[in-house]
């Protein structure tokens, strides 16, 4: 009615502006609440419904109609009233939902269960349900008696199909929001949890029963997500990633321990979940009783776990090999999670530990074409040479560079006080006299 009416019959009445986009939010929001406790094929039915495929499990709260008083209970705490119904079909349990007393309908009977409920029961339009009232179509029994055929003609495809869909004669699948995570386990507690060790415990119980799945399937986790919901109706999230596929308990839990102190229970966790969204195939590895350095790529891969965890994915690096002659360009800066490329270092060419990103100048005399220094200078120091390697040379990158840059010849070279050195001269000695100035030398790296 007009809000002025409704003011005049109830003076004390609180009104509110609607916000229709919050209220789809917050529908949404509980669906996926109860898909994480209930099951995971849940959807939005806009604008006021969730559905639930509970197929397969009625038998975890004790039946179906231990899963509607769970489902009740836990909604009333959060202060939110409801009308549950559970029928063979979405078409009929929606009927009785709305507009019958809800409950469950006898298996295998949903023609009884639906025919004395009125014809807007069918999820029919309104111009539908306004031309059956006027031919005194009001129950959906009233319209069961009368041929399919007739009713296409008269009043289209749509009422005979949404028939066909209570009655069970069409499939109806149930589309989940999100896609279903194979690995996934959940809890749901008989009374709040508020306290560190008992959601500890909660949760190691969580990754035993993942894990153990995972090693039978020979697979690792690579993503942990973990889900806490309140009594409150509000959910929060830890996530957890790895640098290999991996399967232990003790050290997952370690990765969470890290994060469990952004947990704020509020009055209590009511639920958790747990899913792996990213899992990779594990290869078994035959083991030495005394391999070092298995257990040092294990150490490794423990602490990169637990740096990631603490400081982000994106704040790790690492260095790997880039295709690519000149050497500033033949190392690239991945992730460290990312996965190994098929490219392996060269190992028959030796290269500085520290590479100058730029090379930098130098004053260079070289007793003899195409042999190295005898002496240079770099950074205001005369470095005196007092034995070299080379020349190894690298030809420019031609399709890359507007004017074909010029070869490269370097060398390794030793000064008198013992550092070492990589440097290079670019450019030919027999180009001076074609005008390009001859050879220059450059600093590019430092060995230890």
């Amino acid at each position: 009615m007009p809000l002025a009416d409704a003011r005049a019959l109830v003076p004390q009445l609180r009104v509110a502006a609607a916000d229709p986009q919050a209220d789809i939010a917050a529908l949404g929001a509980l669906a996926d609440w109860c898909a994480e406790l209930f099951t995971p094929w849940a959807a939005v039915d806009a604008p006021d419904g969730v559905m639930l495929d509970i197929t397969g499990c009625g038998h975890l709260f004790g039946g179906e109609a231990g899963l509607v008083r769970d489902l009740t209970a836990r909604l009333a705490r959060g202060a939110i009233s409801l009308r549950a119904a559970v029928a063979d079909t979405p078409g009929a349990a929606w009927a009785l939902a709305r507009y019958g007393k809800g409950g469950i309908a006898p298996p295998r009977q949903m023609e009884e269960a639906i025919i004395s409920l009125p014809a807007a029961g069918l999820r029919l339009p309104a111009e539908t349900v306004a031309r059956l009232d006027k031919l005194g179509l009001a129950r959906i029994g009233q319209i069961l008696a009368l041929p399919r055929a007739s009713l296409a003609k008269r009043f289209g495809a749509t009422l005979v199909s949404r028939l066909e869909q209570a009655l069970g004669e069409v499939a109806e699948p149930i589309g989940p929001r999100a896609s279903v995570a194979p690995w996934r386990e959940s809890l749901a507690f008989a009374e709040p949890l508020a306290e560190r060790p008992a959601l500890d415990g909660a949760l190691e119980r969580l990754l035993d029963r993942l894990c153990l799945r995972l090693v039978q399937a020979g697979r690792g986790v690579r993503l942990l997500e973990l889900a806490l919901y309140r009594v409150d109706g509000s959910v929060q999230r830890l996530r957890i990633g790895t640098a290999r596929p991996i399967c232990q308990t003790d050290h997952l839990q370690r990765l969470f321990a890290q994060k469990m102190d952004e947990i704020d229970p509020g009055f209590g966790i009511e639920a958790m979940a747990l899913r792996a969204p990213e899992t990779q195939k594990r290869s078994p590895a035959q083991l030495a009783l005394n391999d070092r350095r298995q257990r040092a790529q294990d150490d490794r891969a423990r602490l990169v776990d637990r740096l990631a965890t603490r400081h982000g994915a994106g704040a790790l690096r690492r260095i790997a090999p880039f295709e690519s002659h000149l050497p500033e360009r033949a190392v690239a800066l991945l992730p460290v999670a990312a996965a190994p490329g098929e490219r392996d270092w060269i190992a028959t060419q030796p290269r500085p530990v520290r590479l100058l990103r730029i090379p930098e100048a130098i004053d260079a005399v070289a007793p003899l074409p195409e042999s190295p220094p005898a002496r240079f200078r770099w950074r205001g120091e005369d470095h005196r040479i007092h034995c070299a390697e080379g020349p190894e040379r690298i030809a420019p990158e031609w399709w890359l560079e507007k004017d074909g840059g010029g070869a490269r010849d370097y060398y390794r070279v030793e000064d008198t006080a013992g550092r070492r050195f990589w440097v290079y001269h670019e450019g030919l000695y027999g180009e001076t006299a074609a005008g390009k100035g001859g050879p220059r030398w450059f600093m590019h790296g430092l060995f230890a």
